[in-house]
């Protein structure tokens, strides 16, 4: 059989350059992947030690990786200050909470549960505390909660609801006590930085800030019974919310300037008005109450109608209910409700100015006093029958 000899060559010679061809792709695909770089082996959780976050894109570029963290500045000299105010002032800030007695309708037992909470804080290291009278108006027991997480059984020490304070006291260890810094209110400024701490809806140790947008402000005070305003309340745009109640508004100096007492709220959340206790009221108040239980404020020697009266009979001024003996009232002849011999009753006299101040209601009577001493006379103008009288009343020490 004959073959060509081109055939011949072609047999030898394809077989050789196809095996050339691929051993030289096998060779270089070898000497190429060897030339790359090794993968780092990570796992998750793991971070790459090897890798630079200067340079490292994946953990700024790629898409769902670590962001490479930015170094914060130095606290501004404001924030500095605000953390120190907040550290060195909220161990005297404590937490109330309200033990109500509910008895069971149909086993008749009775339970203690909690009805409420507020905020206080510390006065002095005899483990007195001060609050709203609001806060613990509804309750019978009370438990106050230190910066410390310690709760302790409180007692009531005395209340004014006139001016919405109460004092109770703990007897927990002196050094466990942190007394709040007491500063003055008559020298406040619109404008002026005040801070609040408390425990708004049972959130503890909280802070808030603001400035004073008002001064010299009158809100009803929790005497419902007097209709007695609470004056020169500070107004602020801190946020007070419920539980923020009794806690302290301070200065930027973490001195005490008031207590929160009151919000302005149409809907019932904060709406950016706030109000507060001013701490002269506060002081002198508190020192009346743990030395007598309740307010010392000098007497005409007569006890008045609630503020229901004025509201049903429609007039204004301060009704005498009852006249004491041998007091200055009984001296100068001011006079109860009498009753004659037809049944027919006569008012008592209608108190409606004090020393030229004019008194729309009995709280207001009162509030004209806090200002007089024991012995002092004022001349007092009253309506009886119709007309307008006046005399000179001595005024006596209240009965202890």
């Amino acid at each position: 059989m004959y073959t060509r000899p081109s055939a011949i060559r072609e047999l030898i010679l394809y077989p050789l350059v196809l095996g050339i061809v691929l051993g030289t792709g096998f060779f270089a695909g070898r000497a190429w992947s060897a030339s790359r770089p090794e993968p780092a082996v990570q796992t998750v959780g793991q971070t790459q030690q090897a890798a630079d976050p200067a340079t490292d894109l994946s953990r700024s570029d790629t898409p769902g990786g670590q962001r490479q963290i930015t170094p914060r500045a130095d606290l501004s000299s404001v924030e500095s200050a605000t953390v120190e105010l907040f550290q060195s002032a909220s161990p005297s800030v404590v937490f109330i909470t309200s033990i109500a007695q509910v008895r069971d309708f149909w086993t008749m037992n009775v339970s203690k549960v909690p009805s409420g909470t507020g905020s206080g804080f510390v006065w002095d290291r005899e483990g007195h505390i001060i609050t709203n009278y609001h806060v613990i108006q509804n309750a019978r027991e009370w438990q106050v909660t230190l910066e410390d997480q310690s709760t302790w059984e409180a007692r009531l020490v005395g209340i004014a609801p006139e001016k919405d304070l109460a004092v109770l006291r703990v007897e927990a260890p002196a050094d466990s006590l942190s007394p709040m810094r007491v500063g003055r209110s008559e020298n406040l400024l619109v404008g002026q930085s005040v801070y609040a701490i408390g425990n708004p809806f049972g959130l503890d140790f909280t802070l808030t800030t603001g400035v004073i947008s008002a001064l010299g402000r009158e809100i009803d005070s929790a005497d419902s019974a007097s209709g007695a305003q609470l004056r020169g309340v500070i107004q602020t745009d801190t946020a007070i919310n419920p539980g923020n109640s009794g806690g302290p508004l301070l200065d930027s100096s973490g001195r005490l300037i008031g207590i929160n007492t009151a919000i302005y709220s149409p809907s019932g959340a904060y709406a950016g008005v706030g109000f507060a206790i001013p701490v002269d009221t506060v002081n002198w108040v508190v020192a009346d109450l743990i030395r007598f239980g309740r307010i010392q404020r000098p007497a005409l020697g007569v006890e008045l109608y609630a503020i229901t009266i004025n509201r049903r009979f429609r007039f204004d001024g301060a009704m005498i209910k009852h006249v004491y003996p041998e007091s200055g009232a009984e001296a100068a002849g001011l006079r109860a409700p009498t009753q004659d011999r037809r049944g027919r009753v006569r008012l008592g006299d209608i108190i409606v100015a004090v020393d030229g101040s004019k008194v729309d209601t009995p709280g207001e009577m009162f509030q004209i006093l806090e200002s007089k001493q024991a012995g002092d006379v004022v001349r007092v103008r009253f309506v009886r029958d119709g007309r307008e009288q006046e005399v000179d009343v001595r005024l006596q020490a209240p009965s202890q």
